[in-house]
């Protein structure tokens, strides 16, 4: 008769969030697009959302680089996840622009910038964001687009080794970028939403 000891359920848990990660090299196979002006977008966005250490900004970009939507939210104190990290991002931009699902291709490009502590070297919880990253945008038929850390000495898009010294976690944001095009309005329900536009007036 021959006795074992069963894995805990700890042990099968942190197994499983390891393999929710991407290592630099896997990245730079996958094939992300580059982007054409990859200050500019972060000087943008940095405008626009002033993050601290611990903040993550997705955005979503059309196919000449302007910006679609964006969201900011703050990562709590956890274990690097890409399975929670692909659920927080995938709720932040179902929240800000419809889904892409229904094309054969997608169009329009999600990006992540990530401000945190430490340097610029990848860390596991960079790659539980680019696991993360991934996995939402195949959800939300979007393109998976750059990754972007941000910390005290500056920016770089991991696994292209892109980088600059401004913006940085502690730099004060820039004016928009010239060249940025304004978010459009959201659009309104037609008729429907005429009828109760004149109802509320009322």
């Amino acid at each position: 008769m021959t006795f074992g000891f069963a894995p805990s359920s700890a042990a099968s848990l942190s197994a499983a969030s390891a393999t929710r990660m991407l290592e630099p090299a896997e990245w730079a196979a996958a094939g992300i697009p580059l982007l054409r002006n990859p200050r500019e977008v972060l000087s943008g966005l940095h405008a626009r959302h002033h993050p601290k250490p611990a903040t993550a900004i997705v955005a979503v970009l059309d196919a000449d680089e302007r910006l679609r939507a964006s969201a900011s939210f703050t990562s709590r104190p956890a274990p690097a996840d890409g399975w929670m990290f692909r659920n927080a991002l995938l709720s932040q931009l179902r929240r800000v622009i419809p889904h892409d699902l229904r094309r054969r291709t997608p169009v329009r490009t999600a990006v992540l910038v990530y401000c945190r502590e430490g340097d610029a070297r990848w860390t596991e919880e960079d790659g539980a964001w680019m696991w993360g990253l991934r996995d939402a945008c195949t959800l939300h038929g979007l393109r998976c687009g750059a990754y972007i850390t941000l910390t005290k000495d500056g920016w770089q898009v991991l696994g292209e080794g892109r980088g600059g010294r401004r913006p940085n976690a502690a730099s004060a944001p820039e004016p928009f970028a010239t060249s940025e095009a304004p978010i459009p309005p959201p659009r309104t329900g037609g008729v429907a939403s005429d009828v109760l536009r004149r109802a509320a007036a009322r």
